[in-house]
Formats: C-alpha cells, structure tokens, sequence
C-alpha cells in the first residue's frame, strides 16, 4: 500500500556528513538570504527561514537522486523527469524561524487553460502550455544538523485522515513524500536545524 511519504535511514558516515556541511558553507553560507515561498513571495508570516541554491551538478544530487527513483519505485511509481529547476535548496532554520502548514504543489500551482470548453482561440496554446507542463510530484529533505544541535524545527506531516506524525530526526535521514501532502517545520527554539531540500517534476497529472 502507497503511503504519503517514506524515510531513508541513509547511513551516510559522520565523517561524510560533515564533508557535505563543510563544502555548503564554505561555498554557500555567505549566499543566504531570507527564504520565499513558490512563486518568489516573500512572507515572514508564514515562512521565516533562510536559504539559498545549490545546482544539481554538485555531487550530492546524484547521491540523492538515487533514493529518489528508489521511493518513486518501491512507493509512488509516478512519472518523474528530473528534480525541479536543476537546483537543490540549502536551508537554515535558526531561533524563532519556522515554516506553517503548506503543501509543495496543487492545483494554484498549475497552469490554468484560457479557453473554456471547447471554444476558443485559446485553445492551442492551452493545448501546448498544459503539454508542457512539469508539476512537483514529490518533495524531499535531507537532514544534516545532528538532533544535539537544536530544539525545535521538527517537520511534521498531516496525513489524508487528519491525523499529525513527525519526520526522523536523525542525522543523515532523507524523507521523500508526495509534494500535496500538508507539512510544516516548527519553530526553533534553540540551535540550528540546516537540511537540503528538493523537488522532482514531472508531466502534468491526467
């Protein structure tokens, strides 16, 4: 039976770990800037967080990559292509930075034909833009901080039965879920939670 979202206990070596951590900052730390939501608006109100970009061509991606086609396979089997703009997201959520409920995808985040019916001068290009269209599938978080560094900051998912669970804490964990489930990060209340996040596309749902 397909569930919402499934967790990898990925054993990465600490020492690994702490080779990914290192690389981001060294290269990425000075880059960050207060995080926006889909859409590049910016609401503290909802999402107070920093973050920044990570291209796909950074090693990690391929390492990621892998447990991805590995959920979709054993989990999902959705049609996906690729993880969304070629970019990873590097995330800091510090003392008093949280993320409220949301979802990564639904039907607001999708194209909207112009046509209506099947009248229209429209309809050719609705016709194309719905075609080529990729829409986020599924969501995925890469835990770096170990759960010593912080207080706070669990993600935490609301299943189809209004039901609340948490996401492993874990250091090194890969979380991957459907991109409509509901989920939130709660606030920190102490420490620094990073992780990398991401998302993989694929063609419109029909």
């Amino acid at each position: 039976m397909a569930s919402q979202s499934v967790w990898y206990f990925t054993d990465l070596p600490k020492n690994i770990i702490e080779t990914v951590e290192k690389d981001l900052e060294e290269r990425y730390d000075n880059n960050l800037s207060e995080s926006k939501l889909h859409g590049d608006v910016l609401d503290t109100e909802r999402r107070h967080s920093k973050n920044t970009w990570i291209p796909t061509y950074h090693w990690i991606s391929g390492f990621l990559w892998h447990y991805v086609e590995m959920a979709n396979r054993e989990n999902f089997l959705y049609d996906i292509r690729n993880i969304d703009g070629e970019n990873l997201q590097y995330a800091h959520y510090g003392v008093g930075e949280y993320y409220k409920w949301h979802n990564d995808a639904g039907i607001s985040n999708l194209y909207t034909p112009k046509a209506r019916g099947n009248r229209g001068i429209e309809i050719a290009q609705d016709h194309l833009n719905t075609q080529a269209e990729l829409v986020r599938k599924l969501s995925f978080t890469l835990q770096l901080s170990d759960p010593e560094d912080y207080e706070g900051g669990q993600v935490q998912f609301l299943d189809e039965n209004g039901r609340t669970y948490f996401a492993p804490r874990r250091r090194g964990t890969l979380v991957l879920f459907d991109s409509r489930t509901q989920h939130r990060v709660l606030k920190v209340t102490k420490g620094l939670r990073k992780s990398i996040v991401g998302w993989v596309v694929g063609p419109r749902w029909k």
